[in-house]
């Protein structure tokens, strides 16, 4: 166990620096103008309203397996592999949902980017996991990378709503908050992972509520 702690502080920000340095976004303000304000009644329609739910449930999905897959990679369980079939499918599910404003193409590619940054998550994790610091060191860089992809896509299907450096800094918030996690389980601090994953809760929730508002204020005819 001290073996994949040592491993895993060299390849990330230890937990805690972590959680400490990390604020929770404050909702959607930071992208909202004087548009978004002017749609407030479209917010708080009844098609909106189940339209933000829904996103928050995709977005609380991909957390939750994604913390399930951690534990399963970390202990090499048996389960690993149904486990990480179901976190796939919830990369499938957030593309399907865009689907409707974007179009099948942005939807297909937001599931690829999605994929990817599951994948190169789990690269980590076992690269971690085994001791391999060299390789851990190398998808660490790939899964950031990938972020930003994430974070650019999405800011030029909306940039009103969607401005590129606050998607960078939430995608950022959300991979240094789920390393955190990872690496206190991989430690054995259990009270760490616990805390961890409650941040990576708050902060998942802050960003699903800015891309279904960023979605609903772009396209407030479809939820009038």
């Amino acid at each position: 166990m001290q073996r994949r702690s040592a491993t895993w502080k060299r390849v990330v920000v230890p937990a805690m620096a972590i959680i400490a340095a990390a604020a929770v976004l404050t909702g959607f303000a930071g992208g909202r103008g004087a548009s978004a304000r002017s749609g407030d009644r479209v917010e708080n329609s009844d098609t909106a309203i189940a339209f933000r739910q829904d996103t928050r449930k995709l977005w609380e999905d991909h957390i939750t397996w994604t913390r399930l897959a951690i534990i399963s990679l970390a202990e090499d369980r048996a389960d690993t592999g149904p486990t990480v079939d179901r976190l796939f499918q919830n990369q499938v599910d957030i593309g399907n949902a865009i689907k409707p404003y974007y179009g099948d193409a942005a939807g297909d590619q937001m599931t690829s980017l999605l994929h990817d940054h599951i994948a190169i998550a789990a690269e980590i994790l076992v690269a971690a996991r085994d001791g391999n610091t060299a390789a851990a060191a190398d998808a660490s860089a790939r899964w950031y990378a990938n972020a930003d992809d994430i974070a650019a896509f999405l800011s030029s299907a909306n940039p009103q709503f969607w401005p590129l450096d606050h998607m960078r800094q939430m995608m950022k918030q959300h991979l240094d908050l789920t390393l955190a996690e990872a690496q206190a389980r991989l430690a054995g601090d259990y009270t760490a992972d616990v805390a961890a994953y409650d941040q990576v809760h708050a902060a998942i929730l802050d960003m699903a509520d800015m891309l279904s508002l960023g979605v609903i204020n772009q396209f407030p005819k479809q939820f009038r």
